[in-house]
């Protein structure tokens, strides 16, 4: 249940903060995202699938812990993202 490498890419480039940026917590809140809906379309097909239930948990976990980071060292910049990324909170 991975992204492709092209469609991670184009997620990359819309997030970036900087020429080369592949590793600040908005890039990897964005393809964590991605993922994570790839992996719920997936689910909604595949009602039994557990072991792919407990990664998808695993990653809103982990999406959950960027972005509480991101919210304590930047307000504006967390908002900016969760609305773009169209998260809830």
């Amino acid at each position: 249940m991975s992204i492709t490498a092209e469609k991670k890419q184009d997620v990359i480039k819309e997030y970036t903060t900087k020429k080369g940026d592949t590793g600040s917590p908005e890039v990897q809140v964005a393809i964590l995202t991605n993922r994570i809906n790839e992996l719920s379309e997936h689910m909604q097909i595949h009602k039994k699938d557990f072991h792919s239930r407990r990664g998808l948990l695993a990653m809103v976990a982990n999406r959950r812990k960027l972005l509480d980071y991101v919210k304590r060292k930047d307000e504006d910049r967390y908002q900016k993202l969760i609305k773009s990324l169209g998260i809830r909170r």
